[in-house]
């Protein structure tokens, strides 16, 4: 692109986000025909929230409906809030109640957690989908600006400066009041009745403030100058085009969104809706009362009114939140005895666990808590760790690199395959050099899988299972036994249960294998670069090794995370081994055709039909069928047929464990074309082992003179180089560098060199 290309684009932004004002009859008109302008703000949220659709997730093992608004779609996902999708829709649900004023219209919605839980990322999300919806047409907002320095008085109104002509004597609402707030409460009635009738949504619009402080100023000083002019259509004489826009803005932190940050100090007054300023107030003094002009609205609760108010770290302002009691079902604040201002905002605060301690100090009071009143008031949403360890695995990445696209995949295998990828970071040596790391395929994985396991309550894991297997429970949805198939629905796991509520956070582990990407390892290789590779089993025992150092944890937690690394080591071994198999079996394996040969036949034999072919319709192949499941699965040995044909165990088995998964395939996956050529046959799990299954004994089969204990330096010449040399290579098709290929391989090798004969 040009420079002026990137000045075009420019152009169009702004102009797609912006208005030209409109008179108060034009927005009027404008809400009839597109009734979502003149929402209020628990309404809008909501809108904002449920424009951007959902998606299908897994979570616990259970599949959600998630808001893709909560993946920040809008800014390539950059303060996406992973996981916690209960936990959303259940805020969003509660927006749908207030929205509706079906109940909970007092409650101040409270985000509670650990650090690192993606509550800063909720905030963030927020400001950043709220700010991209208000450019859409359907999410316009709109308030109004006024202009009294052409009536009859010379005296301007203003925020304290010298009156000034044309466009800059029109002032802006300082807190976005809404449009319809101008009319009078009766007439503004009957136009919200007639805005509802025709409104296709269950959630009416509801318009109950009246103008805030300054815009009353403007309103009683022109209603003033006409009536003592003798006018008779007051209303119209204020409401002229002259006098009163209606202006569109773009949501944004300061204009329609309040935040309170921890590091924010004032009165109570001050930190809520602002201050009076002292000079302006001698300026503007109106007859010995205080002019609403004289006012700074700069206060969370003036920010945010017509949308959010959040109060971040919320423990710093606990003095506040008992300010704020009245607030949500009231709707009113005062800037004075007596100037009160009218407001329309959903509360939300965020808050780590201290502020449970800081509200409950004196629960032992017997009903005496002088902080009851605020506890009930509060309506709690606990974000938790992360449970799932493609979530966390995707986490850690980002935490990592300036890779921020939310991961979304058509099935659990694309997910799998995508947590296993290896990741390649450049940092700067002592002297400034640009160096790579690599974190070899699993390494990734290994960490999340360790940060999640710390993470689960082992006291609901069903007898034979242990907490990794919870883990995968968790993050698929099942759990593969051989040929056999759990879902989690199969297990009693306690939906009460403390998982996600303490464990490992990921700033940890980020931290952990930052200081690793700046340390050389301790080992050699002539020609490849091993020292530069950072392994599963280096991270894993640098996050083992530093708990006890780290004061996030204590010698309890320390001493139990450490108890539960050994599972995840095995674990990760068993995916590093699987991939040395497969690429040193891979000349060896069933070809996908060959597998696709006997479902087919297995599949007509049962339906009693004939297979199409280029020489015509032929019967199904009982001899093809029995090689296959005596040569390739090794269920069953020749004495389990008659001859070529079946007897009942083999009956048996193609009937349960490959038709009836066709079955459920083509089930779930139905439509009018459906045909078996269209099965996924890795989704059979019978079929998947053997598509994926290797073991030594083949390896010992195949490669007689193969010999593992020789695989770190193999001597020339002989099959073991021949086999490492053929393996190393596949390995790279697959993820790996050389060096990876190496170091995992040796690894794997070292373990098999114990136990071979």
């Amino acid at each position: 692109m040009r420079s002026s290309d990137y000045i075009r684009a420019g152009d169009e932004a702004l102009t797609g986000a912006y208005e030209e004002p409109m008179s108060l009859a034009d927005y009027v008109d404008a809400a009839f025909e597109r009734p979502s302008i003149a929402s209020h703000a628990s309404k809008y949220l909501l809108e904002a929230i449920e424009s951007m659709g959902t998606r299908e997730v897994v979570e616990e093992g259970e599949q959600k409906e998630r808001y893709r608004f909560f993946d920040d779609p809008h800014n390539d996902g950059e303060h996406a809030v992973l996981g916690n999708t209960e936990v959303l829709n259940g805020f969003v649900d509660d927006l749908r109640t207030i929205a509706a004023d079906r109940g909970k219209g007092e409650k101040i919605i409270w985000f509670d957690g650990p650090t690192a839980t993606g509550k800063s990322e909720l905030k963030r999300c927020l400001v950043n989908g709220l700010r991209e919806y208000s450019k859409t047409e359907a999410g316009r907002r709109y308030t109004v600006e006024w202009n009294v320095a052409n009536a009859e008085d010379t005296r301007g109104l203003s925020y304290g400066e010298e009156r000034r002509e044309r466009e800059d004597d029109w002032y802006e609402s300082p807190v976005q009041s809404h449009p319809l707030t101008v009319f009078p409460p009766e007439v503004r009635k009957r136009l919200l009745a007639d805005l509802n009738a025709e409104l296709d949504d269950h959630i009416p619009i509801t318009v109950d403030e009246d103008l805030d402080p300054f815009c009353r100023e403007a309103y009683r000083y022109l209603e003033e100058e006409y009536r003592r002019a003798g006018k008779a259509d007051l209303f119209s004489r204020i409401a002229d085009p002259g006098h009163l826009r209606v202006k569109n803005y773009v949501v944004d932190v300061g204009q329609g969104i309040g935040i309170l940050h921890s590091e924010d100090d004032g009165s109570p007054k001050e930190r809520l809706v602002g201050s009076w300023m002292m000079g302006m107030l001698r300026e503007l003094d109106s007859r010995g009362r205080k002019n609403p002009q004289a006012f700074s609205y700069d206060g969370v609760l003036s920010q945010g009114n017509g949308l959010l108010t959040v109060v971040e770290d919320a423990t710093q302002h606990s003095d506040l939140l008992q300010k704020l009691l009245n607030v949500p079902d009231e709707g009113r604040v005062k800037l004075d005895k007596g100037i009160g201002m009218d407001i329309d905002t959903q509360l939300l605060v965020i808050s780590n666990p201290d502020l449970d301690v800081e509200l409950d100090k004196f629960a032992d009071r017997n009903g005496r808590d002088p902080l009851k009143a605020l506890k009930r008031r509060l309506d709690k949403h606990e974000f938790r760790y992360l449970t799932n360890l493609s979530l966390e695995a995707e986490l850690i990445q980002r935490e990592l690199t300036n890779e921020t696209t939310v991961w979304e995949a058509n099935d659990y295998a694309d997910l799998e395959a995508r947590i296993r990828e290896p990741l390649h970071v450049t940092v700067r040596d002592n002297r400034g050099r640009a160096i790579d790391r690599e974190l070899a395929p699993h390494t990734i994985t290994a960490a999340a899988l360790y940060s999640v396991v710390t993470r689960l309550d082992g006291e609901d894991v069903p007898p034979g299972l242990d907490l990794v297997d919870k883990a995968i429970i968790y993050d698929q949805g099942y759990l593969q036994s051989g040929d056999e198939r759990h879902e989690k629905r199969d297990y009693d796991f306690d939906d009460d249960s403390n998982d996600g509520s303490h464990g490992i956070p990921v700033t940890y582990t980020r931290d952990v294998i930052a200081d690793l990407l700046h340390e050389d390892r301790d080992r050699h290789h002539p020609d490849l670069p091993v020292e530069r590779v950072i392994m599963p089993d280096d991270v894993l025992d640098a996050m083992a090794d530093d708990l006890k150092s780290a004061p996030v944890f204590s010698r309890g937690e320390a001493t139990e995370y450490e108890t539960r690394l050994a599972g995840v080591k095995k674990q990760i071994f068993e995916r590093q081994e699987r991939d040395v198999l497969s690429a040193l079996l891979a000349e060896k394996g069933v070809e996908e055709e060959t597998v696709a040969e006997y479902v087919e036949h297995v599949y007509a034999w049962d339906a009693d039909e004939q297979i199409e072919t280029e020489r015509g319709p032929v019967d199904p192949d009982p001899l093809l069928m029995k090689l296959f499941e005596t040569e390739h699965l090794g269920r069953f040995s020749s004495a389990a047929y008659q001859g070529n044909e079946p007897t009942d165990p083999v009956v048996e088995f193609r009937r349960e464990k490959i038709i009836t998964a066709i079955n459920r395939y083509a089930w779930e996956n139905r439509d009018d074309d459906f045909a078996i050529e269209d099965v996924d046959l890795s989704s059979i799990p019978v079929i998947r082992a053997v598509l994926d299954t290797n073991d030594w004994e083949d390896v010992q089969r195949l490669f007689e003179d193969f010999d593992p204990r020789q695989w770190d330096d193999p001597p020339a010449n002989t099959e073991t180089a021949r086999v490492k040399e053929r393996t190393i290579a596949e390995m790279t098709t697959h993820g790996y560098s050389e060096a990876s290929a190496e170091l995992t391989s040796r690894a794997v090798l070292r373990e098999v060199s114990y136990k071979w004969d």
